[in-house]
């Protein structure tokens, strides 16, 4: 398994994982790229270098350097950021993993997206126990001290971050917006690329087109054919990073017409061919130890 997870992208925790954590960092004028999307598991990223904007279920936040998100699990989110440089860690978790550690408080704040900064002291606290969560990760990511150390983080997070905005009305996947798509979200939960019309999408939503095109693109910044070929590009951006599957087992697995249109459809979207990605990106994955 290759542990690298430099694009944000809907992506489930290997199987077996309670959570996982890797740390990106791209310089300047390097290729970057992402689009609304969800996943399965809570995620925090814990910015070193920074300058963009995050768009969640509050609205948009301006990141700036050392700050924190936090995603729950199905929430749609999204960041522009600059050209400069940028780094960053991420840590994913199971949502049962609350429940299971006896976190209700560290729950009952963690059901929004939320944009988090800390102060100076606390902020050198939550690196070094990032610094700590990583080592121990590494060695052996089932170990009691790493699922200690990850608790231990939540907690610390949940105590001294103070929120960037109070705007928290409900998660978005209680709003009705949201559960009228549901149908279709389920789709591209669990399927690598997704064929269906837009009459056939709204069809199964039981909502006319019109509607259904309206509230796709409220919740997902996108429309619905333009999302659904992103998204079979994400699927196989994460296929080359975590499988050793060649260009050409991936473009005919995820139903693109031939291999060079894959490769010319992904270059548009990534600017690299597949196999330059493939050997970039393990690249720019950071392993730094303390």
């Amino acid at each position: 398994m290759i542990k690298t997870q430099t694009y944000c992208e809907p992506f489930c925790i290997q199987e077996g994982y309670q959570f996982e954590v890797h740390s990106v960092a791209y310089e300047e004028g390097e290729s970057y790229s992402c689009f609304m999307h969800f996943h399965e598991v809570h995620e925090f990223i814990i910015f070193d270098q920074i300058d963009g904007s995050y768009f969640y279920s509050q609205g948009e936040s301006q990141l700036k350097d050392k700050d924190i998100v936090f995603t729950p699990a199905l929430e749609t989110h999204d960041f522009e950021l600059n050209s400069g440089q940028k780094s960053w860690t991420i840590v994913q978790f199971l949502p049962a993993f609350l429940d299971d550690n006896n976190l209700s408080k560290e729950a009952d704040f963690l059901q929004f997206g939320i944009h988090l900064r800390l102060d100076k002291e606390q902020l050198l606290n939550v690196q070094q126990q990032v610094a700590w969560l990583k080592q121990s990760y590494q060695a052996d990511p089932h170990s009691e001290m790493s699922l200690t150390l990850l608790k231990l983080l939540i907690i610390w997070i949940v105590e001294h971050a103070k929120p960037v905005s109070y705007l928290h009305a409900q998660p978005i996947t209680k709003s009705k917006g949201y559960e009228r798509l549901e149908p279709v979200i389920d789709l591209f939960r669990h399927h690598a690329y997704v064929e269906l019309s837009l009459v056939e999408a709204a069809a199964l939503c039981h909502i006319s087109t019109s509607y259904f095109s309206r509230l796709f693109k409220s919740v997902f910044r996108f429309n619905f054919s333009e999302y659904t070929i992103r998204h079979k590009l994400y699927s196989s951006a994460r296929m080359l990073t975590q499988s050793n599957k060649s260009i050409t087992e991936i473009s005919y697995e995820l139903d693109f017409s031939t291999p060079s249109h894959f490769i010319s459809v992904f270059k548009k979207q990534f600017s690299v061919t597949p196999k330059q990605y493939r050997n970039e990106l393990l690249g720019r994955s950071v392993a730094k130890t303390p």
